[in-house]
């Protein structure tokens, strides 16, 4: 059975050429050997002209191309000194084609900066874009607003937290659970491009095995359709998406992506946080809440950790393990009005709601996405002098009854109702023990989602939580069913928290499934969870200020209650920030969401944007027109849900599922599902310092205590005073860190790693050690210099002998039999050195180097493939069939050999 793998786009640079008549966009892959022509007629003043050119280019041809082009656009034939087609801006993607009352305006990715890397795949986060306006000045015409509208529309930040890779709107378990889908279900779809695989694929791969007269094996290229719900740019490429060839189509998301790598005794294992924000119903704090029409609520973000060895890169043959939750307004008509300047305005209901038709709406979305069981978090205040926030809880949870009533009792939505804010106030009650409880709980009933089955070692040494665990286990491992739903008031500081606990509780489920602990428990205080707890750091105040205007003003440590005394001042101007932002400065934000998103499309006949009183008919679609068809009050979800739960429908093999999938068969060796070609890429030449996984944020650099005789496990509960960096140290000290990574190579080396890592601690009673030892803030050893101070004892320089981390004591003088060995090593360098000095090595026996790119600055050779004899392919495709787990039979050698071994290890 042929295997699957996601299809890479073809296009990952490209570069705009500008005629007087037309755009160029020409786009190619990573290594520059395919190239792609788009043409942009600059003529119409108001109409969109796009022809892609279907054929692929090689790169003769594109230089061709573009010299005919410009020796064809002089104004006289054979002039040199004025070009007829000029290069205008290299990008990386389109984000996407907008018009405002002129013409349209093309807009490009013009730099990114890499934040993770999952299986290979690449995720950017773009840095900065460039925003071209296609007509020519010639046919132009002018409009006294445009240039406001195009100030509104560039509000909207796009260097700030928007992301694009292969396909970030579904999450790890959608991609992963399509690649096993059984493929007898679409071999009538692939049959039709089959004959496109056969044209181009032999003379764009390589097979080592094609002269032999072995079999080529087939692979199928999958192409999923994007989940638009959190695809930002979708009204941006709606013009073009039926037009141009899918390569020139990049969805970008919106809201936050950060990795870090744990190391557990030298393995690498990536901690990736990706967090979803949808484009429905979007805007700032005070001014979307609730729900729309449709179901879809405001601030709803969905947060996916993904746990994943990093020591293997293969989806398939690695291991990948991923949980997904949700936070997201009530899912109710209402708002509060914030003309009154109150920092916290009243609720109001707008509208009643008997059947709870909204909310059926949304939990529809949620059981079509995620199947059941469908778990609500509710962490509104319940007991207020004044009813506020309660108001919210007394309209869901009857809307909540009323729905469960038509669902199976299987299947019915959860609804667990906690005052977070109250416990918080209580000083007999601990917030994370309670939420702790929540969290396993919720896990043990969703499950999470891993690719691999169950370890051996999980059956002889069982424990009683990892039987517990729910979701929906299949031949190649588990899936997650169902999601956790958590809302306070604002989405923001209480469910931060909750998630946090949650994830905290999934990913030592997640650890424990991929073998790297023995029991499904983290504790506080260890390097593994407070390098989780600074990604959800991070991912709060990112989300918070999207939404909100400001960073998290009650963190994990506020509600541990083990906040320094300065944090009470900092949330006092986060709350002041949050309410400068929505009182003065969220409207212009809301204004620029809408136009973004498309929500809003400025025509000469309609009001301007800037001149409606609210916005409220834009989102609301059912107060323009009346709807066609009424859903069921009773038979509130979509056709088909039900027959599939607790798995969810939009991840079941069913003709509808289908349809958005686009399937090729191509040859293994085809670039477009290489992920060793889009990872390593050995066209270029790199250096292992600028790697991204060398720069991510390590547990071991950044949170193992730097002394001597310390476990160096991650999972070691460690005093504050202990840590490379301290529980309660701010995020103003990230900074310094980069800078001293970034000149750790040139600068002369710290004087204690002991010093270093107490300067990052704060000044507090728990830095000196109860049992009265030397403070790490003494003064360090310095070496001594060559005059009479070596005479010097060391007892006289320290009391107490201070020791490097390598447990060597550079105050003492080496002795001669150290001197003299280092003596005949440097000697043995000498002489290696010399050697390589006078011995000439011709490089065209090694390898020989054809450089690929015209221009003379690029890095990037074609290197001839060497010759390999047939033993060396045997014994290599010995190794990678055993790997796969296809182990040949032995032969007499083979046992002969395998006796002689344990005779003289053994006997």
């Amino acid at each position: 059975m042929p295997q699957s793998a996601a299809t890479i786009s073809g296009i990952q640079r490209m570069v705009l050429y500008e005629t007087r008549a037309r755009y160029f966009l020409v786009g190619s892959n990573q290594a520059q050997t395919k190239h792609r022509v788009l043409k942009i007629d600059r003529t119409e003043p108001k109409d969109l002209v796009i022809i892609d050119d279907k054929h692929v280019y090689n790169q003769q041809e594109v230089r061709e191309l573009l010299g005919r082009l410009d020796l064809g656009n002089r104004t006289k034939i054979g002039q040199k000194g004025s070009s007829g087609l000029s290069r205008a801006v290299s990008a990386f993607g389109i984000v996407g084609f907008v018009r405002f009352l002129e013409g349209y305006y093309i807009v490009l990715i013009t730099k990114r900066r890499k934040m993770a890397d999952i299986g290979g795949h690449s995720i950017y986060k773009i840095e900065d874009t460039s925003m071209i306006y296609i007509p020519n000045d010639s046919v132009r015409v002018t409009h006294p607003d445009e240039a406001r509208y195009v100030r509104i529309f560039q509000n909207v930040d796009l260097s700030s937290n928007f992301y694009f890779s292969y396909d970030l709107s579904h999450s790890l378990q959608y991609n992963l659970t399509l690649l096993q889908r059984p493929y007898e279900l679409w071999t009538s779809t692939a049959s039709s491009a089959e004959e496109e695989v056969h044209t181009q694929s032999k003379q764009d791969s390589f097979d080592i095995f094609e002269e032999e007269g072995l079999p080529t094996q087939v692979v199928y290229g999958l192409q999923n359709e994007p989940y638009y719900k959190y695809v930002w740019n979708g009204k941006l490429l709606e013009r073009v998406k039926d037009i141009v060839h899918h390569d020139w189509l990049m969805y970008i998301i919106h809201g936050f992506c950060g990795q870090s790598k744990l190391l557990i005794y030298g393995r690498p294992v990536h901690i990736t946080l990706i967090a979803r924000r949808s484009s429905k119903f979007a805007g700032t704090r005070f001014l979307k809440r609730g729900a729309n029409c449709e179901g879809d609520v405001a601030n709803e973000v969905e947060t996916e950790q993904i746990v994943h060895d990093a020591s293997v890169m293969s989806y398939t043959a690695g291991s990948y393990s991923s949980y997904v939750q949700v936070r997201g307004s009530v899912p109710l008509y209402w708002s509060q009005d914030i003309s009154t300047m109150m920092p916290k305005p009243p609720i109001r209901l707008d509208q009643a709601d008997p059947y709870a038709h909204v909310a059926g709406l949304h939990f529809d979305q949620m059981l079509q996405r995620f199947g059941s069981p469908i778990i609500i978090l509710n962490l509104v205040k319940k007991r207020e002098k004044r009813k506020h926030e309660k108001i919210l809880s007394e309209e869901l949870y009857p809307a909540v009854i009323n729905l469960n009533q038509f669902l199976p009792p299987d299947h019915c939505i959860d609804y667990i109702a906690w005052d977070m804010a109250r416990y918080t106030k209580s000083k007999l009650c601990n917030v994370l023990d309670r939420l702790g409880m929540i969290a396993e709980n919720v896990v043990k009933r969703t499950g999470f989602y891993i690719n691999r089955s169950d370890f051996y070692c999980h059956t002889i040494r069982p424990d009683d939580r990892w039987g517990d665990v729910g979701g929906h286990i299949t031949a190649s491992g588990r899936v997650q069913t169902g999601v956790l739903r958590t809302n306070c008031v604002d989405c923001l500081d209480r469910t931060n928290t909750a998630q946090f606990m949650v994830g905290k509780c999934a990913l030592a489920y997640q650890l424990y499934a991929l073998g790297m602990i023995d029991k499904p428990k983290l504790q506080f205080d260890t390097d593994c969870v407070r390098l989780f707890e600074e990604l959800y750091e991070d991912h709060g105040d990112t989300l918070s200020l999207q939404y909100g205007g400001s960073q998290l003003v009650h963190r994990v440590k506020t509600y541990r209650k083990i906040a320094p005394w300065t944090q009470h001042s900092k949330d006092i101007m986060q709350t002041l920030s949050r309410y400068y932002s929505n009182a003065f400065s969220d409207a212009d934000r809301q204004d620029a969401i809408n136009l973004f998103l498309q929500v809003y499309q400025p025509l000469e006949t309609k009001p301007h944007l800037w001149e409606l009183p609210t916005d409220f008919y834009l989102h609301q679609r059912n107060t323009m027109a009346l709807p066609q068809d009424r859903r069921s009050y009773t038979l509130w979800w979509s056709e088909g849900i039900l027959s599939y739960l607790p798995v969810a429908y939009d991840e079941v093999p069913c003709v509808d599922t289908m349809k958005k999938v686009k399937v090729k068969r191509v040859n293994r060796f085809d670039e477009s599902i290489d992920i060793y070609t889009e990872f390593f890429k050995p066209y270029e030449i790199t250096s292992f310092d600028d790697t991204f996984c060398i720069a991510m944020t390590n547990s071991a650099r950044e949170f193992m205590p730097k002394t001597v005789g310390v476990d160096p496990s991650p999972f070691t509960v460690r005093k504050p005073e202990e840590t490379g960096k301290s529980v309660l140290g701010n995020k103003s000290n990230k900074e310094e860190t980069l800078l001293q990574r970034k000149t750790a190579a040139s600068a002369p080396p710290p004087p204690s790693e002991e010093a270093i890592s107490s300067t990052s601690e704060d000044d507090s009673e728990e830095d000196r050690d109860d049992d009265g030892s030397v403070s790490q803030r003494s003064t360090p050893i310095k070496l001594l210099t060559e005059s009479g101070e070596s005479n010097r004892t060391q007892e006289e320089i320290q009391p107490h002998v201070v020791k490097e981390p390598y447990g060597i004591n550079l105050a003492e003088f080496p002795s001669e039999q150290d001197l003299l060995t280092y003596k005949r090593f440097a000697q043995l360098g000498e002489s290696e050195h010399r050697v390589e000095r006078t011995e000439h090595i011709n490089l065209a026996n090694i390898s020989f180097l054809e450089p690929v790119s015209c221009f003379p600055e690029d890095s990037i050779y074609a290197v001839s493939s060497p010759q390999v004899d047939r033993d060396s392919r045997d014994v290599f495709d010995s190794h990678v069939m055993t790997g796969q787990g296809h182990v040949r039979a032995l032969c007499r050698d083979d046992m002969l050999m395998y006796r002689e071994y344990v005779k003289n290890r053994y006997m």
